[in-house]
């Protein structure tokens, strides 16, 4: 028997053998994540530097993307550098640190898009009791709540499974740790508890889920109603971008947790994976920016400004 407690590293699932392949992993893998880093920057910039962003539905998309931040942050530079440097190892305390941050920075991105479709809720749905309901305190005491939450939940979870000694070696069949692959590892035994913690997470994710559907029922339903075509517009493009990224978030978590195991293999969940917690993190900031005025024109400013930043600084170094 191999206990946890021995155990120095874990090896992860290499996306390639050859190092022309590794090489190529290392470039893709490097494009998208200078691209979530540069989108999710931009928008992070822009909502802090712009007042007229200084609302709470952009307060809560400035943590969004500094959730998808550290999400990316997470696992794909690990897994460039393995591809880099031509290994598969991460250290016990790596990997420990990693199915950490990734339960913590999921379930915070999933109670903020929570807390976010509520947000659209009250603007649409109940306009005059929205700067009551929505003030600075409140936005602030929500988002904090998401944070908090998520930390706690990764705190039990990581706690629970790393505390679970481990029989079947101690080979990861993933580009990064996560708590299903360490569980496969685990003795038949013995991960019952922690299977417990994973379906009473799953029933809070259901609750979630059932109070955006219905959030969305209540908003779609008034926003049909409404006589003015461009207030239909205006709510339409607030509300689409979040519906988008909600649905490609729990679209593909779901996939990759709820699949068949008749279907499952070490390639596809190597995809799947990617699936989830590489390109939502990515094409957030896209999806947001695509119908927005306010953040393109933002957006705009931010990259008009640091052009002209930059312009100046290479003629102060030419002089």
């Amino acid at each position: 028997m191999s206990n946890s407690s021995s155990l120095n590293e874990f090896p992860l699932l290499a996306f390639a053998d050859t190092r022309e392949l590794q090489l190529l992993h290392f470039s893709l893998f490097l494009g998208i994540y200078l691209a979530a880093l540069l989108g999710n920057g931009l928008i992070i910039t822009a909502v802090a530097c712009d007042h007229r962003l200084h609302t709470p539905m952009y307060f809560f998309l400035l943590n969004l993307s500094l959730l998808d931040l550290g999400s990316v942050s997470t696992t794909v530079p690990k897994s460039m550098a393995n591809s880099l440097w031509d290994t598969r190892a991460i250290s016990y305390s790596g990997c420990a640190a990693q199915v950490f941050l990734v339960v913590f920075l999921l379930r915070g991105e999933y109670s903020l898009l929570t807390i976010m479709a509520y947000d659209r809720y009250i603007a649409i749905c109940k306009p005059l009791h929205y700067e009551t309901l929505m003030g600075n305190r409140a936005c602030v005491r929500m988002a904090a709540a998401a944070w908090v939450s998520g930390f706690l939940h990764a705190l039990i979870h990581t706690a629970n499974t790393f505390s679970i000694p481990l029989c079947q070696g101690n080979t990861v069949d993933q580009f990064f740790c996560e708590i299903p692959q360490i569980l496969k590892l685990s003795c038949s035994d013995s991960y019952l508890r922690e299977v417990g913690l994973i379906v009473v997470a799953a029933c809070l994710v259901f609750g979630c889920f059932i109070f955006i559907v219905l959030s969305y029922v209540q908003i779609f339903t008034v926003v049909l109603r409404m006589p003015s075509e461009q207030g239909r517009h205006k709510a339409f493009s607030t509300c689409i971008p979040h519906l988008a990224v909600v649905s490609l978030f729990l679209s593909t978590n779901a996939f990759a947790y709820l699949k068949p195991p008749s279907i499952s293999s070490p390639a596809l969940d190597l995809v799947v994976s990617v699936l989830y917690s590489v390109v939502p993190p990515t094409l957030n900031p896209l999806i947001y920016s695509m119908r927005n005025k306010e953040l393109k024109d933002a957006l705009r400013k931010v990259i008009s400004w640091t052009s002209f930043s930059t312009g100046n600084i290479a003629i102060a170094l030419r002089k």
